[in-house]
């Protein structure tokens, strides 16, 4: 049972007026180099619901290479996961997921001039490899890779220089892969206190947001220069710190991309006395359980945001990280957490990947799952969201039924009116053309007089 891969392609909603590294490493296998004519939302949608292989590529700090042995290995294994195999990953697939989200910090080993080592990317390129091989999806990022992104609010020209650097090594690299691996910009530090404190007024906040945005347009217009498949590349845009709220805020600018395919990121750890704390810290009491009315109306508040800020205008959006920890948890209440999250943002057309560690949820020794009961939660999800030959037709407000309130539902949506929502946007694309505009206003509205 996966997790993934639906059925059918779904249709982006648009509106008629809208936009109508170094050498080759190792060579890329046959089946990973199509470029398919998709957009990102139905790429989006087609990647099912995913998770991180975190505390691994990612994994980074000057001890590492003082007390290492200077392997790539050292760096894979320093945060306690063990040398990942292409036995894990399948297993990935074997549990259900579509997508593997593979943190990077390509700082590691670098040389001059921010070269990125070539063993390095090696053995990036071999757990992409085997993650297409096991017909997953695949994200790359810069991660937080030691920190360095963190100094961009006072030395820009430097570390502009730096990501244009990398980008355009990891371009060159990955070039010939197909729609299959996803670019994501950075990981969670685009935002700089130093520069804005969201909780003391708004001064440095237009700076601060402005940064992100030219961070984020740099990074389009570096792969949209670079070759092979890359012009044409899903791409992953990284939200004001990856946070609803402030990724919601109209500062925050999508960048400007001729292919249109661009997909943005948040993460979730809210609560965070639950989601991040495994005791009490000055900021927070950790939180044991989750599961009240007012944890689950939060979590539908946060997340009708990012649908109607962003899916509702035609932009994808993926949920790069959630998770929470195990330590000083209830057991069900972990459960609970993980799979109503998933869930909340799935049925939302948002792609939502676990944040994941050596420990944590999936056992990469024997390669599974540790909590069963969590895996047919997690598989029931998609399972249940799955389009049948019985989905009613024309019902875009996905109750099913089709009556007035979808007409009045579709017109509404086109004429751009507050909070007005399509839940089943192939439903509305009535003549199959891909747009949604008043010719499907027409033919739904005579469908309807039929009746």
């Amino acid at each position: 049972m996966r997790f993934t891969k639906i059925a059918g392609i779904f249709v982006t909603a648009f509106m008629a007026v809208q936009s109508v590294l170094c050498t080759n490493v190792n060579a890329v296998s046959a089946e990973s180099t199509d470029m398919r004519d998709i957009t990102s939302m139905e790429l989006v949608r087609d990647m099912g619901i995913g998770i991180n292989l975190g505390n691994t590529m990612e994994s980074c700090g000057d001890w590492i290479a003082r007390y290492g042995d200077g392997t790539v290995s050292s760096y894979e294994t320093a945060w306690g996961s063990p040398v990942i195999t292409e036995q894990m990953i399948q297993g990935y697939a074997n549990e259900g997921f579509g997508v593997l989200r593979v943190p990077v910090a390509w700082s590691n080993m670098m040389g001059s001039d921010y070269t990125i080592n070539e063993a390095y990317t090696a053995r990036v390129k071999e757990i992409v490899d085997w993650a297409l091989k096991a017909d997953l999806y695949c994200i790359i990022n810069i991660h937080y890779d030691n920190g360095w992104v963190n100094n961009f609010y006072k030395d820009k020209d430097e570390c502009m220089k730096r990501y244009i650097r990398m980008w355009t090594q990891i371009c060159d690299n990955f070039k010939d892969y197909g729609d299959h691996l996803i670019f994501e910009s950075q990981n969670e530090e685009l935002g700089w206190g130093e520069l804005w404190d969201r909780w003391a007024g708004t001064n440095g906040k237009a700076e601060s947001y402005a940064l992100v945005n030219e961070i984020n347009q740099k990074f389009v217009d570096t792969v949209r220069a670079s070759g092979g498949n890359n012009p044409k590349r899903h791409l992953l845009i990284s939200g004001y710190n990856t946070d609803i709220e402030l990724t919601c805020d109209s500062m925050f600018q999508m960048p400007n991309d001729p292919e249109n395919r661009c997909a943005v990121s948040i993460h979730y750890y809210t609560p965070a006395g639950f989601a991040i704390l495994e005791e009490d810290a000055s900021w927070a009491k950790c939180r044991s359980t989750w599961g009240t009315q007012e944890d689950r109306q939060e979590l539908a508040r946060n997340l009708d945001m990012m649908r109607s800020t962003f899916i509702d205008k035609g932009i994808p959006v993926i949920m790069g990280e959630y998770g929470c920890p195990k330590k000083n948890k209830e057991e069900a209440s972990v459960r609970e957490f993980l799979s109503s999250v998933c869930r909340e943002a799935y049925d939302r057309q948002i792609c939502p990947i676990m944040w994941d560690v050596t420990g944590f949820q999936y056992d990469r020794e024997n390669c599974r799952m540790y909590d069963t009961e969590l895996k047919s939660l997690l598989n029931n999800i998609c399972d249940s969201s799955q389009k049948t030959p019985d989905t009613v037709k024309y019902d875009v407000d996905a109750n099913g039924v089709f009556d007035i309130n979808d007409v009045i539902a579709l017109k509404d949506w086109l004429i751009a009116k507050p909070d007005a929502k399509l839940y089943d946007w192939e439903a509305a694309d009535i003549n199959k053309d891909g747009v949604l505009n008043v010719f499907d206003l027409c033919l739904m509205k005579r469908e309807f007089l039929k009746k």
